[in-house]
């Protein structure tokens, strides 16, 4: 039993709330037990300029933050110069949205998730990712209502996890305190079919057996199925 009372195979209590502000054309508040996240889809008619002029495909990209007083200390914003943390974190994002959308049906369209972090206790970057789903799935609907889409460019859901070993035993859905000492750190990004978006994972300490790692991945896989069946 872990210090929250959770099994170690138990997800946090998770909750989407759809439509939590009104100016974005999607926004999902995701809640991963104490870590809080805002996610919004914001929409341009427009293809990004580095893309030539015959690519006739949209584009989906994602910006990611910690506002300042979502962690224990104050982190200053990140005005000028992302870190390269916040860097690698929306690469990610985005990356992991694009892997679940078919971009030649939304042509001339970029699609910007915006993940705010409100309150940080692990896994973040995952959270973001389910969240981001959910608000670019709400935008593409309404774009499809207004005649603004043809057709729904969204192959399949996608969701993500985090994944460890902490103490010795694999745990799931890791809040802050269990990912600050885990000997063994994971992400996991499935599709809902079972295709790996990314899978990462790094021991912080001594190697692990590869038969550890099926283990870390196959909870994963069926904590991103119950992830899931909640959209």
């Amino acid at each position: 039993m872990r210090a929250d009372g959770r099994e170690n195979n138990q997800l946090r209590d998770i909750k989407f709330t759809h439509d939590f502000t009104k100016h974005a054309l999607g926004s999902v508040l995701v809640e991963f037990g104490d870590t809080k996240v805002i996610t919004t889809a914001t929409v341009d008619l427009t293809k990004p300029k580095w893309m030539s002029d015959d690519d006739n495909r949209g584009w989906v990209t994602a910006e990611y933050s910690l506002l300042p007083a979502s962690t224990n200390t104050r982190c200053k914003r990140e005005r000028d110069k992302v870190s390269g943390r916040t860097h690698e974190i929306q690469r990610l994002i985005g990356r992991s949205l694009r892997a679940c959308v078919d971009l030649e049906k939304m042509p001339g369209m970029t699609i910007t998730i915006d993940a705010d972090v409100i309150q940080a206790d692990g896994g973040t970057r995952t959270a973001s990712i389910c969240g981001g789903f959910l608000a670019l799935r709400d935008a593409v609907e309404k774009l499809i209502a207004t005649g603004k889409l043809a057709e729904n460019p969204i192959i399949e859901p996608i969701a993500a996890i985090s994944i460890g070993i902490v103490d010795g035993e694999i745990k799931l859905d890791l809040n802050y305190s269990e990912d600050s000492h885990a000997q063994v750190d994971s992400n996991v990004i499935l599709t809902k079919s079972g295709k790996i978006v990314d899978f990462q994972t790094t021991s912080e300490g001594e190697p692990y057996e590869f038969e550890r790692m099926i283990e870390l991945f196959n909870t994963a896989k069926d904590g991103i199925n119950k992830i899931i069946k909640m959209y």
